[in-house]
């Protein structure tokens, strides 16, 4: 210990800048929530949040924080229940709409009521339905503590904020893994087979291809009947049975979900874009031409041109 500090054991430490402080918490990237909740008065209150944490597995504990100067507090600490409403990359606009004050939020929304009558939203990467657990003080927020009684794990790919902006989930450049110079990864007669190639070639496209796409927050079966009816390639529903080669339960469901977002309408025969369709499915193509014009620059026209034929031809088109 200094001479300052014998003389001073408590010294005054330099006041934190709360700005300077915002943007440094800002480099660890959070995922994008909307907590939700409704009290015996049939009050609704949903909030955006990014202070969402697990606490405990047994039992099953996750805590979030609210501002006390927050309007929606009242109705949280009153309800018995609330949900955790983790957003997908592909609900932006939900999340934003919920970060805003002064309005019926849920207008327009889609939801179901859980256990409490804690709305649960439509097409989140998961949500766990809470009972309310406890509620701490923390400084200038309360932190709301929730027992998990439920949960729905949907798989999609979720909506992140870091520095200040919505950012998307990509896997690390070091996870991809190719052949060293000089080595040989073809050997054998194996390697000499066209459908054993043909195949390895398409999977190797997806694993890079398909996390970026994934990201943009849509489902790949979704995704996929996006980029078709954009492309007019198929006039009628039996049509585009053919053209996206999936299952008719999965076309249906996921036409379900997409006319939910009010980006696909069913005109009895067909399925049509909307305008936000469209942007979807344009947004999705540059996901896709980005990623052809990365792993074919080293090709030339005349060797992609004669590459798009022989696979034509394979097709038959």
């Amino acid at each position: 210990m200094n001479a300052m500090n014998q003389l001073n054991p408590n010294p005054v430490l330099p006041a934190i800048d709360a700005k300077a402080f915002r943007r440094a918490l800002g480099n660890f990237a959070t995922g994008v929530t909307i907590m939700t909740a409704q009290n015996a008065a049939g009050e609704r209150v949903g909030v955006t949040a990014n202070s969402f944490n697990s606490v405990s597995l047994d039992p099953a504990l996750i805590l979030w924080s609210i501002d006390k100067n927050s309007s929606s507090y009242a109705i949280f600490e009153s309800a018995s229940h609330f949900a955790v409403n983790i957003l997908s990359a592909a609900q932006i606009e939900l999340s934003n709409k919920f970060a805003k004050r002064g309005e019926d939020k849920f207008a327009g929304v889609e939801f179901d009521l859980a256990q409490g009558d804690a709305p649960i939203l439509k097409n989140c990467s998961a949500v766990f339905e809470c009972e309310k657990y406890d509620i701490v003080e923390g400084g200038d927020h309360w932190i709301i503590i929730g027992k998990v009684v439920n949960f729905h794990d949907h798989g999609r790919s979720p909506l992140l904020y870091h520095q200040g902006a919505y950012s998307a989930v990509l896997p690390h450049p070091s996870l991809n893994t190719k052949a060293e110079p000089g080595e040989d990864i073809f050997p054998g007669r194996l390697y000499h087979n066209m459908y054993y190639l043909l195949t390895q070639a398409v999977r190797a496209y997806q694993n890079d291809y398909q996390p970026k796409q994934l990201a943009s927050g849509f489902r790949t079966s979704e995704a996929r009947l996006l980029l078709v009816l954009e492309s007019k390639t198929a006039t009628c529903k039996e049509e585009l049975l053919r053209e996206v080669a999936m299952p008719i339960r999965e076309i249906e469901q996921a036409t379900e979900i997409l006319a939910q977002k009010g980006l696909l309408i069913d005109t009895g025969n067909a399925y049509e874009l909307t305008d936000q369709g469209n942007r979807a499915a344009k947004m999705l193509y540059q996901i896709a031409e980005s990623h052809q014009e990365e792993v074919f620059e080293k090709y030339t026209d005349n060797e992609r041109e004669l590459f798009k034929k022989m696979l034509k031809d394979l097709i038959g088109i």
